[in-house]
């Protein structure tokens, strides 16, 4: 059995292991922005006005929502480390799924930032298993580039994946 202070110890383990893997991850956009809509300000030298150019809220929208959805799982994991009732096989399935929830979020962040460098598209990229869901925000809908999107992002992995690129505008 499993004395309080080893459950203590392993629950900020766990706490700092996920938050640093979450800062890790996390673009520089959030560092320098104030919030999470990853503002981008742009200047024009020629005629000296500013335009600002804001993400489609429905990527916003759809990050939320995701965002939201696993949060509910991971605090739904963290009542679970902290359980007494629970086993310690559990509570390691537990702390391994938070891990993968953390992993899959840096994963989603590193592959929207690809096609944004890539293509110059902002894109909202969910991964479940071995399907990863794409959407594009693009008003012209082109299969030479969902298809370009579709290699680009099969390039990084072993084993083949299940890409869908969608494109909203």
């Amino acid at each position: 059995m499993i004395n309080k202070q080893s459950l203590w110890f392993l629950t900020l383990f766990s706490l700092i292991l996920v938050l640093s893997v979450y800062y890790i991850t996390m673009p520089n956009d959030l560092l320098l922005t104030n919030n999470n809509t990853y503002n981008q300000e742009t200047s024009n030298n020629s005629n000296g006005t500013e335009a600002v150019i804001k993400e489609s809220e429905i990527l916003v929208a759809m990050r939320v929502e995701l965002e939201e959805e696993r949060s509910m799982k991971k605090s739904d994991l963290q009542g679970l480390l902290t359980n007494n009732s629970a086993t310690a096989e559990e509570k390691n399935e537990a702390l391994e799924q938070l891990k993968y929830l953390n992993f899959l979020s840096g994963q989603e962040e590193s592959l929207e930032a690809k096609i944004k460098s890539e293509f110059g598209i902002d894109s909202f990229v969910e991964i479940e298993g071995n399907q990863i869901t794409v959407v594009a925000v693009k008003k012209e809908h082109d299969s030479t580039l969902a298809n370009n999107i579709m290699r680009s992002i099969q390039s990084l992995y072993d084993e083949k994946v299940y890409i869908t690129v969608k494109f909203e505008k």
